[in-house]
């Protein structure tokens, strides 16, 4: 009955097949190149799910196996000729031969496990990639408000958030060369909205991150992944720099529109004082007792 009521989750939580897929997308950049590092590229999918990683991977030339636990989403895979095992991801993983597999992923599986078996997941891919293999990591962003302290406990299986640093010291830790924090699913645009809201700052930041982690070659040096030199998704720290600026730009429009209220003013007090002296001065002058005596009352 928990498996059926975690498939029906995930199919209204999760998002549709072409949305997900599309997203990955975003990983292309990095795995295209691995092609040419190993033409048999050879991967492997932790908690593969419904298989839309695996479909994308097929699309561009690699022999990927996925692994899940739950039958029915592997059904999915199943039906689209996807090559999946049920079994333990991390027992799998770790029957896999040294530098054997060019790619290792896991999508939305970290923040299920303990840290003890996230950190055996990571020594065990770097073992299993072969130099120049990458790893990829993707679990919900806690640096989104709203995903750290609320829609992140949505899902009744998770275990706990892991902030991106802590992800991305582990792979260096096991001996990972290139490490790139990627926030993904997020609005480039957002940071241009004019004017930035509070909720927008509390929940505009990239929903998810991945951590893409490479694994040096013989000499140290790393297979060309120009990806890792580009910059992705938005982080809480550039977004609230923004809605600060979108506030001071505010506060200076305000300041400057007062100002010229006050200069306004001034000027119609001026011209006031102005008609009041004149006033006086007439009042006084032969021609104003002239027009008060041809104004005055007649019975």
């Amino acid at each position: 009955m928990l498996d059926r009521f975690y498939r029906q989750f995930e199919e209204r939580h999760r998002g549709p097949r072409h949305e997900i897929r599309q997203r990955l997308s975003a990983y292309l950049p990095f795995i295209t190149p691995l092609r040419e590092l190993d033409p048999t590229a050879k991967a492997l999918d932790l908690g593969c799910g419904r298989g839309e990683w695996l479909e994308t991977l097929a699309d561009v030339g690699f022999d990927a196996t996925g692994v899940d636990l739950d039958a029915g989403m592997l059904q999915a895979c199943h039906d689209r000729g996807l090559n999946v095992i049920k079994a333990d991801a991390l027992e799998v993983l770790a029957r896999q031969p040294d530098e054997s597999l060019v790619l290792i992923s896991a999508f939305h599986l970290v923040e299920h496990i303990a840290f003890g078996e996230l950190s055996e997941l990571v020594g065990q891919a770097q073992r299993a990639l072969m130099p120049g293999g990458l790893l990829i990591l993707e679990t919900p962003n806690p640096e989104n408000l709203v995903v750290g302290t609320c829609n992140f406990y949505t899902d009744p299986t998770h275990n706990k958030p892991i902030p991106p640093t802590l992800l991305a010291f582990l792979p260096e830790y096991h001996g990972f060369g290139r490490v790139k924090i990627v926030r993904t699913n997020g609005s480039l645009e957002l940071t241009e909205q004019r004017p930035l809201q509070i909720a927008d700052v509390l929940g505009g930041v990239s929903p998810d991150y991945a951590v893409v982690a490479q694994k040096p070659t013989a000499n140290g040096q790393s297979c060309q992944i120009d990806a890792f030199e580009g910059s992705y998704g938005v982080d809480l720290g550039s977004l609230a720099m923004a809605y600060d600026q979108r506030l001071a730009q505010q506060f200076e429009h305000l300041h400057a529109t007062v100002e010229q209220l006050s200069q306004t003013v001034a000027r119609h007090d001026a011209i006031f004082q102005r008609a009041v002296t004149v006033k006086r001065r007439l009042r006084h002058s032969w021609l104003g007792r002239f027009i008060a005596w041809f104004y005055r009352p007649r019975n």
